[in-house]
Order: C-alpha cells, then structure tokens, then sequence
C-alpha cells in the first residue's frame, strides 16, 4: 500500500476533503456510503495500490468536508464530484462506490458518460420495493445512535460499537475509520455528522429511481454483493430481484457474488475474492 495523504479540493459551493493513495494503473474515485468516511476504504487500499490509485472522498457533510446546512441529495454529490475531478486536472476516472455510494456511482456515471471510465458498484444501486426500503432502515437504524451523542473519551464512543456483532473482528482499520470521523468536543468526543443531515439525505435516497440511471450508463459495471444479511438474513441491501435487474438493464454489467459478508463487511473486512474481482475487472479492455 502506498502512504496515504490529504487535500483539499473544491466541490459545488463546497470544500470536499480527499484521501488519496498514489498509484500506477487507473484512478479510481471511491464514494463512501451513508454515515461513512473516507477512511473506510483503508483496508481495500493496502490491497489494491500502487497497481492501482484511489483517491477517497468524504461526501459533503462527511469526515472532514464541509456541512452546509442542506443540500444532502445524489443530485448534490454527482456535482461535487463533478467540480472535485475539475479541480484536480482528471478526465476520467474509475468510480467505485459502496452502498450510497453506488447510487451516487450510477447517477455521476448516467449523467457525465465522457467522464466515467468504468464503475464498480458495491451493495449498492439496485432498486428497492418500499417493503425492503423499510427492512434496510431497521437494519442501519443502530449506526445512526451514535450521531449527535457526546460521549467523555474517544474509548468510550467506540465501545458499543466494538460490541456489534457485524463490525467484528474490529481491526486497526476499521479503529482507524472511527477515529477519524470523531472529534472532541466540550464534555467529551462525537462524531463529525450531523443527524439533521443523515435524515435529509435518507429522505431524497428513498426517492430516488436507480432503475432510470440503468439505461443510461454505457460504461462497464462490476456489481460486487454481499449474501448476508445485516441483523436478519432478509434485510439485504442488494437483494437477488435487485441484483438480477441490475445485470439485465445495465448494458455491460456483470455480478459477482462475495459469500460470507454483509453490507459492511464487504468493504470493511479483508476478502480475496473482492480484490481479485476488482483487479480482474480494471484489467479487462
């Protein structure tokens, strides 16, 4: 892995904080998900680089990008993103995005095509009946408690959440990803999001229609899925209708299936048949 470094670059009206980790093959823009970071990509990057580049943002409202006040739409993000690799000098790039971040991969690559090379979608973009919108959010309610909530040392804002079953075994990368979304505050430690904006971006998620993006992506897709379950084996994020749809109406998409993880730890955990996927993948022509 090459060492990671920061910068700053200009997103819609926004400054938008980028990690990025050096590399020789393809530029591949990493999209986080709904309460995530940057720092989440951590561990595909020490697997995945010099071969390749990643440069991580923090979505607006997110690490340590600004939070105006509102604004927390895909609509919104696809311009940053759009501004951010105008700022950097990139004309294309490989966009691999996880959960939200896949919606937001969809919608960026639908409605910029001379600027998406390829896209890599991880549990993410499938389109969901409002029953499995309902499962889902039961399923990320508990990753929202921790918003908002000041908690006296950073040790104690992590505790519970190395009590969480889905986020076992809790690795240096994954201490890492929280550490820096936390921030010290009078009376203690919490984290960087704020829930008013969680729950505007929730809102405009639901309403969104991925499907129409479907006929309007002409790049090559890699759809990675998880096959478990977050806290029952029915609330999957990309469930099989979803992930069926996707390869049929997306025009060069294919699916590779992950056993064994779950929405988080698909991206979280090590696993050698996820990289292998995605080197094979940014290898074909």
């Amino acid at each position: 892995m090459t060492e990671l470094t920061m910068k700053r670059v200009k997103g819609d009206g926004v400054e938008i904080q980028l990690a990025v980790w050096e590399g020789e093959g393809e530029n591949i823009l990493c999209v986080h998900g709904l309460t995530a970071n940057c720092r989440c990509w951590d561990e595909m990057a020490s697997c995945l680089t010099p071969a390749h580049a990643f440069l991580a943002v923090d979505l607006r409202g997110r690490g340590l990008s600004d939070k105006p006040a509102g604004g927390y739409s895909i609509a919104h993000h696809i311009r940053d993103i759009y501004c951010l690799l105008e700022d950097c000098g990139l004309k294309q790039v490989v966009l691999m995005g996880h959960s939200l971040g896949a919606y937001i991969s969809l919608a960026f690559a639908a409605s910029y095509p001379d600027r998406t090379k390829k896209i890599i979608l991880i549990d993410g973009g499938g389109h969901l009946a409002p029953a499995q919108w309902d499962k889902v959010d039961l399923a990320i309610k508990p990753s929202l408690e921790r918003l908002g909530r000041v908690f006296p040392s950073f040790e104690d804002y992590v505790a519970p959440l190395k009590a969480v079953p889905i986020l076992q075994p809790w690795t240096p990368a994954i201490e890492a990803y929280f550490r820096y979304e936390s921030e010290e505050v009078e009376g203690g430690v919490r984290s960087r999001i704020h829930l008013d904006h969680i729950q505007e971006e929730i809102r405009n998620m639901r309403q969104a229609v991925p499907s129409d993006f479907y006929p309007r992506v002409t790049c090559p897709v890699l759809i990675l899925r998880a096959t478990d379950g977050i806290l029952s084996p029915d609330d999957l994020v990309l469930p099989e209708p979803a992930a069926e749809r996707m390869v049929a109406e997306l025009a060069s998409a294919q699916r590779v299936d992950i056993p064994g993880t779950h929405h988080y730890s698909i991206v979280l955990q090590p696993s050698e048949q996820r990289d292998e996927a995605i080197l094979d993948f940014l290898t074909e022509s």
